[in-house]
């Protein structure tokens, strides 16, 4: 098994695990805790360390799919899988009965994935993504809480996709600056120490984005408020997974920035200032789940100082209290979760003492607990001896050492009373509120039972291994010392016995615990004393602050172009085109035209577009100039085609049709007439278009014509039949070699034809313009079915020759002037005859559901993308022969854009020439009948046109064009 095929593995746990949820309730749990587990004893038993896996992902950008299994990612790939395996079989116990689970389960297991694609990851891009994958699983997660998590997610997302921005800034840096997305290749690059600057932007970015992961300050505040997530997700997401992303993030780029003084600097100062005040918080708190909440800030805070301090012996000391901290971490949040199903409650003041009734799930408690106090003989007293030992040795100032190790004993005195606050505020003591938390929910002895044993076991196994490695913790040296060469570069041996002597970090611990068993003598005063706010704000406060800062600025940015007045838009264009315009004819030094640019036929043209502009100018009438727009767009069209664009030329044409269909539409519900402007705003218009229409020419011809073709189109001339299989070298640009663009453009389509059919469907079209019909009411000019007799019998023959020959346009287009977005419009042409040729506008309705239409094609898309991946890359285009017919996935991506083109058609001409007033009578009211109120006939002013009378004659007609 491949590292890519083990990370296919992961997420197709991920992808079944709804479905397991489905047919086994909470029980899926047991299945996945075992398919986790698996998959975690395989990669470290059976995948060689140092084992790389590529696949093609993005060939034309370099990125490659790259995972590497060094001893770095191998140490924390034990600790996604493993926890994660002990949380699901955890998760079985922890859910109800009763209702749906698969949305847990599989966010569960997709951030499990992630996690693991993100530690695998050998590429920076992939970094990144799996990096954001985690995110929006968490979100995702905290969301599951119902209405009382919305608010914490959003917070949540906030902070940590800023920390995001951060990680995609560095890795866009990077790439850019060692020409490689190989993160092995970029953290070995000669750049770090050459280029001090360099390197000080990357730090200070990738700190800021591990910071924001791991709840380092001023970004700690998010993972307290996270905890209103379910019980299981904060012992896996929150305390031993995710969390633990920024600390990779750390450890993987100490290779490369340990010797950059800001890093050390910001790593050793923030994270010494997050254990401190995360370890004095946590002494406020009544709330078990809160405590460690805060516990897990302070202790990610000793991780993130140890690192700074950039010794091989201090990456020792991370990794392993990385492995402590997830084991005794992991086991006391599912304790809490044990303690609050059986009782009710999470608040200390409501609980009785608990080692009377569940005594095993005290004791485990105890372990974990203890090995989080940093006593022995757990694994968390050997990981803190390394630290203590990491920190008193930190390179630097003679001080320095000291001065650290003396905040590291002082933060870790309150870790030993919180530890024993926990313990014994939760089993052994039962007393007043200590502070904040939620109200408490008394419990009696009578109503408290012991957890199962499948409800126990999956808690209490992390803390028996923290004791056990305790004691064996020789087995941990080989992999630990390995992992903190690969993230150092530099080798270190490691010795996680018990005994080392009288050394300094032996005597550090017993002051520790000295101090420690004061604190907790002593804890009802400093209970007290704490029963305060310490700090004039609060995270959650700041976050919420900035949040409605940064809406009010958007906001008042807003305001500056939010209004309906062309003018205002326009301007702001206007200047920035005149302005580049400048700037290119000053810059562009103008060379000999390349051959003859200038023919007679030309001139033609160019009469043609004057005279069109001139008349729509002085046009008073908004049809006359609709008629005029039309003329300079048939002689654009036509200029095309003489140049030999046949593709450009066919586009225009077709979108001056159905831009006169479309603005005839719209013209019925405006004035005939354009309203009248003063004398100075129509100079200063003048003014305006001539300066644009100077700039825009001299830009083009100091711009254009003075070279000969290409590097870029040389080669698609040249090539593009032998990379494509055909010689429409527009088509081949449009779906071969730049088909992600065109992707994107038809989905802006697709969500632009939303856009109309939303806003046309929320408020109403204008009325239509209503046509004075009084005088002429007997005029043969109006009965629409009479006068439509040619329309019909010309639609009848040639609707379907127009939709044969769309689909002819669309098949040929590979090889010849078409395509899918041509091929549209000749079908949107054929549309608008049926359209025009129906007698009323219930008839000319459009029944095709034109928003599937629309998705249909931008599905077709995407999923065209994904079949590319069969030969290495998304929208890469598959290719075979039937026979000599040459076959390509192209012209499957040609039908996506043509279906989604002819929907946003369709929705246009439907919902802009539909009769909107359905409130009002299709045609008259019949006369009176017998003993009705009679009524007096209609003035001038109040006639209603009458456009149609609806009889069985028409029936046959509106069945054809339903149909």
């Amino acid at each position: 098994m491949t590292l890519t095929l083990a990370l296919a593995v992961a997420f197709g746990i991920a992808a079944i695990s709804p479905l397991l949820a489905r047919t086994m309730g909470r029980d899926a749990g047991w299945p996945l805790a075992a398919l986790l587990g698996g998959l975690a004893l395989y990669i470290w038993f059976a995948v060689p360390v140092d084992t790389v896996s590529t696949v093609a992902w993005m060939p034309a950008l370099g990125v490659e799919l790259r995972l590497s299994l060094d001893p770095l990612a191998r140490v924390f790939t034990m600790i996604v899988l493993g926890i994660g395996a002990v949380v699901m079989a955890y998760s079985s116990r922890y859910l109800g009965r009763g209702g749906g689970h698969g949305g847990y389960y599989g966010l569960m297991t997709l951030f499990a994935a992630s996690m693991l694609g993100l530690v695998l990851a050998d590429d920076v891009v992939l970094l990144f993504v799996a990096w954001e994958f985690t995110t929006l699983c968490s979100f995702f997660l905290i969301t599951l809480a119902g209405p009382k998590g919305t608010q914490p997610a959003v917070r949540t997302l906030l902070v940590t996709v800023a920390g995001g921005l951060c990680l995609l800034t560095a890795a866009a840096l990077m790439v850019v600056r060692t020409g490689t997305t190989v993160l092995s290749e970029i953290l070995v690059d000669p750049v770090w120490s050459t280029d001090p600057g360099f390197a000080t932007v990357i730090a200070v970015l990738i700190a800021m984005a591990a910071f924001t992961k791991s709840a380092q300050f001023p970004f700690q505040a998010w993972l307290p408020d996270a905890m209103v997530a379910a019980t299981p997700v904060s012992a896996y997401l929150h305390a031993a997974a995710m969390v633990k992303a920024g600390i990779y993030l750390l450890l993987r780029f100490s290779e490369a920035l340990h010797d950059v003084p800001v890093w050390n600097l910001l790593l050793i100062t923030c994270g010494m200032t997050t254990a401190v005040l995360g370890a004095v918080f946590a002494m406020q708190r009544d709330d078990l789940k809160e405590l460690l909440a805060y516990s897990t800030i302070s202790q990610l805070g000793f991780l993130v100082a140890t690192i700074g301090v950039g010794t091989p012996a201090a990456m020792v000391a991370a990794i392993i209290h990385t492995i402590a901290h997830a084991l005794f971490k992991s086991s006391l949040f599912m304790f809490v979760g044990v303690v609050d199903q059986q009782t009710g409650t999470r608040a200390m003041s409501g609980l009785p003492r608990l080692y009377r009734i569940m005594p095993g799930t005290a004791i485990g408690v105890g372990l974990a607990a203890a090995s989080m106090a940093g006593l022995p003989p757990l694994l968390g007293f050997v990981s803190k001896e390394w630290m203590f030992k990491s920190m008193l040795d930190a390179p630097g100032a003679a001080w320095t050492g000291p001065a650290l190790g003396a905040l590291a004993v002082f933060a870790a005195t309150f870790t030993f009373a919180y530890s024993a606050r926990f313990l014994l505020g939760g089993f052994v003591t039962h007393g007043p509120p200590a502070g904040p938390g939620p109200e408490p929910v008394h419990s009696t002895p009578e109503t408290i039972e012991a957890p199962h044993a499948s409800f126990f076991l999956p808690a209490a196994l992390p803390a028996v291994l923290g004791l056990v490695l305790g004691f064996t913790g020789f087995l941990l040296e080989p992999a630990v010392a390995a992992a903190a060469r690969a993230s150092l570069g530099e080798g270190y041996e490691a010795d996680f016995g018990l005994w080392h002597g009288f050394a300094p970090e032996l005597f550090m611990s017993m002051v520790v615990i000295t101090f420690g068993i004061v604190l907790v003598l002593v804890r009802n005063p400093v209970d007290r004393f704490l029963d305060r706010e310490l700090a004039p704000i609060t995270g959650v406060a700041t976050v919420d602050a900035l949040r409605r800062w940064a809406i009010a600025g958007g906001a008042r940015v807003g305001d500056v172009t939010r209004t309906d007045r062309i003018s205002r838009h326009v301007w702001a264009v206007l200047v920035v085109l005149v302005a580049l315009a400048a700037v290119g004819v000053a810059a562009v030094r103008p060379e000999p035209e390349v051959g003859s640019p200038v023919r007679a036929e030309d001139w033609v043209v160019v009469v043609l577009l004057v005279v069109g502009t001139a008349a729509m100018v002085v046009s008073r009438s908004r049809l006359g100039a609709v008629a005029n727009v039309g003329i300079v767009g048939f002689a654009m069209a036509l200029w095309f085609f003489t140049l030999g664009a046949v593709d450009v030329a066919l586009t225009q044409l077709l979108v001056e049709v159905l831009t006169v269909v479309v603005i005839v539409l719209v013209l019925q519900r405006l004035p005939r007439a354009f309203h009248t402007v003063s004398r100075s705003r129509t100079l200063v218009s003048a003014a305006v278009a001539v300066v644009v229409g100077l700039a825009s020419g001299a830009a083009v011809w100091a711009m254009t014509g003075r070279r000969e073709l290409s590097d870029v189109g040389r080669y698609f001339l040249d090539n593009a039949e032998e990379d494509t299989g055909g010689i429409n070298v527009v088509n081949t640009v449009l779906v071969d070699y730049r088909a992600l663009d065109t992707l994107g453009e038809l989905t802006v389509l697709g969500v632009a034809g939303l856009a109309v059919i939303l806003a046309l469907h929320a408020r109403r079209a204008l009325p239509r313009r209503e046509v004075p019909l009084a005088v002429h009411a007997d005029s043969p000019l109006l009965p629409a079915r009479d006068n439509g007799v040619f329309l019909r019998t010309f639609a009848r023959v040639l609707g379907p020759l127009i939709v044969l020959l769309s689909l002819y346009f669309l098949i040929r287009g590979h090889n010849a002037p078409g395509g899918g977005f041509n091929s549209a419009l000749i079908g949107g042409a054929g549309i608008a005859i049926y359209y025009l040729r129906a007698p009323s506008d219930e008839a000319a309705r459009i029944r095709v559901p034109y928003v599937a239409v629309i998705a249909a094609g931008v599905i077709i898309g995407v999923l065209t993308g994904l079949a590319g991946f069969a030969d290495g890359s998304f929208l890469l285009p598959l290719h075979a022969y039937l026979g000599d017919v040459h076959l390509t996935t192209a012209l499957v991506f040609d039908v996506g854009v043509y279906l989604a083109v002819l929907g946003v058609v369709m929705a246009a001409i439907d919902k802009l020439g539909g009769d909107d007033r359905s409130d009002e009578p299709a045609v008259p009211p019949p006369p009176p009948g017998p003993g009705a109120e009679a009524t007096e006939p209609a003035t001038t002013e109040d006639a209603e046109p009458v456009l149609d009378a609806a009889d069985n004659r028409d029936a046959a007609d509106n069945r054809e064009v339903q149909a």
